[in-house]
């Protein structure tokens, strides 16, 4: 496939600054571009290599203004890392998917699959599943007794629905991952610990994302929800009962302990872990392994977090800050103890 710059800006609305006749047929990293790539400057940091570049077009903000010459064609657009976004999304919904189901598929005679899906070698479908339209199961994807797996939505091998389980529309998951495991529940008892039963399941909504070896559990009773439009990195543990809202993303190795309810459009750095049945406000964002462990102030969202326990991210900044100076601290403290002994030794 190729695309001229005067195409390129079309479609994302920019203006060509150059040659509006140069095609590029793949994409590259700008200190890696080569000729007929397509690349991208959305962050300062990596002006330098602009000037240098061997990629055909690159993308630009519009107020852009480089400090020496630039030989490559540049498209000024509004927001060049979502115009790149938006055409790696056309790049690749223009790959042609697999169809077919391959005779070392299982699929079970009671099963229920739709038109136009891809069942790759070793792919497994239950009893009473239920496949939507373009599925695509890659190889060693289980879908669990009475599953349902909606339109479009392609599991990647080694992912497993447990039995009964939702997945919507449109959604990716990704290798490894495991949505309807068993939810970590267990009561003390004299000899042990007893298993509680997990009779719920996990509903995930449509357009979801979730990353490799990312589990989320079925709930004790009812479901555990991932809303619509989720992220979830990978390495993310959704424990059981966990609703987590709209547009939420999720960065790696994020844990949400049971029952805990995450609002809409909020986002998580790496690590961040988030205690049981807590409840956290829309829009809340917080950094790289914080910890939310409850409190009113979760509820009213539309902060931005860090730290443990989390706080006002300028309030961690100063506690930062004045951690640096603590040990001159403590020898100035030291030192004045000294001085009033000897202050009391000289009054007596």
């Amino acid at each position: 496939m190729v695309f001229t710059a005067q195409q390129i800006a079309a479609f994302t609305g920019g203006i060509v600054d150059g040659d509006e006749n140069v095609s590029v047929s793949t994409f590259a990293k700008i200190e890696e571009g080569t000729k007929g790539a397509l690349s991208f400057l959305a962050n300062p940091q990596y002006e330098n290599y602009i000037y240098d570049t061997e990629s055909s077009v690159v993308l630009v903000n519009k107020d852009f203004q480089p400090a020496r010459k630039v030989n490559t064609t540049l498209v000024r657009v509004d927001n060049a890392y979502e115009s790149v976004a938006k055409l790696l999304q056309l790049y690749q919904s223009m790959q042609q998917r697999r169809t077919g189901i391959d005779s070392l598929a299982y699929v079970s005679p009671t099963a229920k699959v739709g038109k136009d899906v891809y069942l790759a070698p070793f792919s497994v479908v239950g009893d009473g599943a239920v496949i939507g339209d373009g599925v695509q199961l890659y190889p060693h994807a289980t879908v669990g007794d009475n599953a349902k797996i909606g339109d479009n939505t392609t599991l990647y091998s080694n992912v497993v629905v447990y039995h009964g389980c939702v997945v919507g529309k449109n959604c990716i998951l990704h290798a490894g991952s495991v949505i309807g495991a068993d939810g970590f529940g267990f009561a003390p008892s004299e000899e042990g610990y007893e298993k509680i039963p997990q009779i719920g399941i996990v509903t995930i909504e449509d357009n979801v994302e979730i990353g490799a070896n990312t589990c989320v559990d079925r709930s004790t009773m009812g479901s555990t929800y991932v809303r619509k439009g989720v992220k979830l990195d990978n390495l993310v543990q959704i424990a059981h009962n966990v609703e987590v809202g709209a547009n939420t993303v999720m960065s790696a190795q994020v844990g949400v302990a049971g029952s805990a309810k995450i609002g809409e459009w909020c986002m998580f750095g790496g690590q961040v872990g988030i205690a049981g049945h807590i409840k956290v406000g829309d829009r809340t964002n917080v950094g790289a392994q914080s910890g939310l462990a409850g409190g009113n102030a979760l509820k009213k969202g539309g902060q931005t977090l860090m730290g443990y326990p989390a706080v006002d991210a300028k309030d961690f900044a100063k506690q930062a800050a004045a951690l640096k100076t603590l040990p001159s601290l403590l020898k100035e403290v030291q030192r004045l103890k000294e001085e009033l002994e000897v202050l009391r030794n000289n009054t007596k």
